[in-house]
């Protein structure tokens, strides 16, 4: 089967000149998954639109694998059946009195009529759809249809992938299994990628990339280990569902080693942001740095960077339990975590119990901003 191919990534320049905000500077490399990730309303599918041509109220620019697709100042936008886009939607978008191989042939018109039916059996059999080839989308599962209009989304050989929230609209365990199956599939797509979703989780185990939309505005792009370990800002953090992030003032500084004063307690943090005494910043307290322990039961070596405090709150949610400590110093700026609940059974935690907590100083994260 020939695999498809490009020599150049995507290179993105769009600012929304309509209703729409958007401010979007990315690239995407060939055969590179980049996820968007964001609130409702933050842009993502108007991105996805105005990439395949189907939204104009956009200046900038848009080229792919040295082609120009559209370019505001010099009146460039090529109509959509030219830029050759590869879409999945969440709702399969199939055609419901056509089956899952007439689905492909339709999508395969570009190419000789001889070669459209094993074209799409190969594709058919490449996303483990062999036998269902006369089934229309009714008698298929949801994954099955989702499985088809991906395969009808690459037959064709194009030259960009966008997905929309494509396993949004089956069971977790289906989802799973697709996203497994994505991440084979890719090692023979030599294409751009690009990937909306509303699960970080989804956007954690397939892309290569996240970019943070909020908005419009493009606010963060990075791998996932970076995104989630260092937050370009407080913003960024509280889009993707971090916790604990607080103001302070910078009291010394001893090359990378900070002491912050947080509402009347002194804390020692490692970085290497330009903050100085006096500055005021914005810090996080990520679940890696945090140890509890309990005032009768100390930890030795576990005493860095103590915060005296009281369990406010304990929920188990399944296998684990949430946490939220009230500090003795600070009642109004609780730090909240999870923890494992065999821990809660064999510490004996309670709410209301005395608990000190010690946040490690390399596990803490300073952010650029200092803007909550």
């Amino acid at each position: 089967m020939t695999e498809i191919q490009t020599k150049a990534g995507l290179r993105i320049r769009l600012r929304g000149t309509g209703e729409i905000p958007l401010d979007v500077d990315l690239q995407c490399h060939p055969g590179e998954l980049v996820a968007l990730v964001g609130p409702s309303g933050s842009g993502k599918t108007t991105l996805l639109r105005a990439l395949a041509g189907l939204y104009q109220q956009v200046d900038g620019s848009i080229l792919n694998n040295g082609e120009c697709w559209f370019d505001s100042s010099q009146g460039i936008s090529l109509k959509p059946e030219t830029r050759h886009v590869g879409m999945v939607f969440q709702s399969y978008a199939l055609f419901p009195h056509l089956s899952a191989r007439e689905n492909l042939l339709l999508a395969l018109r570009r190419i000789p009529a001889a070669n459209r039916a094993p074209v799409a059996d190969q594709w058919l059999q490449r996303v483990n759809l062999s036998g269902l080839e006369n089934r229309r989308p009714r008698q298929l599962s949801g994954g099955q249809r989702q499985r088809v209009a991906l395969a009808r989304a690459l037959a064709p050989c194009p030259r960009l992938l966008l997905l929309d929230e494509p396993f949004s609209a089956v069971d977790q365990v289906t989802r799973i299994k697709l996203r497994r199956e994505l991440v084979v599939l890719r090692q023979s797509i030599d294409i751009p990628t690009l990937l909306v979703t509303h699960d970080l989780d989804e956007a954690l185990q397939l892309a290569d990339r996240i970019c943070v939309l909020h908005h419009g505005k493009q606010l963060q792009v990075a791998t996932p280990d970076e995104l989630m370990s260092h937050p370009a800002t407080p913003v960024v953090a509280r889009l993707l569902g971090m916790q604990n992030i607080f103001s302070a003032r910078v009291i010394s500084r001893d090359d990378d080693l900070l002491t912050l004063d947080w509402s009347g307690i002194s804390l020692k943090v490692q970085s290497k942001e330009p903050f100085n005494p006096g500055d005021t910043l914005s810090w996080m307290a990520p679940p890696q740095s945090i140890l509890l322990q309990r005032p009768d039961r100390p930890v030795p070596g576990d005493s860095e960077n103590p915060v005296a405090g009281t369990i406010s709150e304990l929920v188990r949610l399944g296998p684990h339990a949430s946490l939220r400590i009230t500090p003795q110093h600070a009642p109004e700026l609780p730090i909240s975590f999870y923890v494992p609940h065999h821990y809660v059974e064999r510490q004996n935690l309670s709410v209301d119990m005395p608990v000190t907590l010690s946040l490690k100083a390399k596990a803490m994260h300073i952010f650029h901003s200092a803007i909550l």
